[in-house]
């Protein structure tokens, strides 16, 4: 297998800075959603026809996506305004709620129908990173979290039923029970510096951790024990693993690369050139296809396995 470059897909160029961030595909409709941060907007992308269709605005410092295909909902966080955005796919206007300082990372919990999202904070001012709890039906805030530290992105794990946030410093991920939303009921320490990009294996029940120093931790997802680590090509940001092929796209903004993991094989398989500063990519698992967002050319960049 291969990645290899299929084309580029033209998107509306930059107004601000912070060029584009997290990225979520709803394969049943054929639409992938971007946080182009610069310009306050999602852009929505046609996967089926690799066209730019619209871009939603308003969400002022957008930085995360989220899509929760069987119910048709996106998800945003704002967080140049401390909250997040709630629509129906088919919808220009999104419904906020307020959350913690300057919010980032997103995991739904179906079943409860609980989005939570995970606050930076502000660096200037200690004890400010936090975790929210949004409960969808009744579009409000539930609980709002301490964390220890800066969080990072968060994923949920649906066969323990918890939420997984990274913590940048100290270098743990914290475990979230949305049946206590209130409280951190486990704390897994990750032998590396600034987890970031996470993602979780769940028939391996692993956690792929994706650190500053340029390292890829793989976890137990339930002890949390340390199963294993490999260097990386650079500082990583966004991770996603496509279960079917066990291969793990790790984004790294510079160079400007994608670091391909072959995780049963547990090594790097490839280094793919993407564009200086392209940090964030999505993934559309069932026709393998992988797309990077290039902040200098207002591009995404369509990436296609192959045998």
């Amino acid at each position: 297998m291969g990645l290899k470059h299929h084309g580029f897909i033209d998107l509306p160029e930059s107004v601000g800075k912070g060029g584009f961030d997290h990225a979520a595909v709803d394969r049943d409709r054929g639409l992938l959603h971007v946080a182009h941060t610069a310009n306050d907007a999602l852009d929505v992308i046609n996967i089926r026809t690799d066209m730019y269709v619209r871009s939603i605005p308003n969400l002022k410092g957008v930085a995360g996506a989220l899509v929760y295909e069987p119910l048709g909902l996106v998800f945003s966080s704002n967080r140049g305004e401390n909250s997040v955005g709630l629509f129906a796919l088919n919808s220009m206007v999104s419904v906020k709620v307020g959350v913690g300082m300057r919010p980032n990372g997103l995991a739904y919990d179906p079943g409860r129908g609980i989005l939570l999202c995970a606050n930076v904070g502000d660096p200037d001012l200690p004890g400010s990173a936090s975790i929210t709890v949004v409960d969808v039906a009744t579009r409000t805030a539930l609980a709002t979290v301490s964390m220890p530290g800066r969080t990072r992105w968060t994923v949920f794990d649906p066969r323990q039923q918890v939420f997984f946030v990274n913590i940048a410093d100290p270098f743990q991920i914290v475990v979230i029970d949305p049946q206590r939303p209130d409280r951190v009921v486990k704390y897994f320490e990750v032998p590396a510096r600034g987890p970031h990009g996470l993602d979780l294996d769940e028939s391996r029940h692993r956690l792929y951790c994706a650190c500053d120093a340029g390292t890829l931790v793989a976890l137990d997802s339930y002890s949390g024990h340390t199963i294993d680590s490999l260097e990386l090509s650079g500082v990583p940001d966004v991770i996603f693993l496509d279960p079917e092929l066990s291969r793990l796209y790790v984004a790294i903004g510079e160079p400007g690369v994608i670091d391909v993991v072959d995780v049963a094989a547990w090594k790097r398989v490839e280094i793919v050139a993407t564009e200086r500063g392209a940090h964030t990519i999505a993934l559309d698992a069932t026709i393998h296809r992988v797309y990077a967002f290039l902040p200098e050319s207002h591009r995404a960049m369509v990436f296609q396995e192959v045998a």
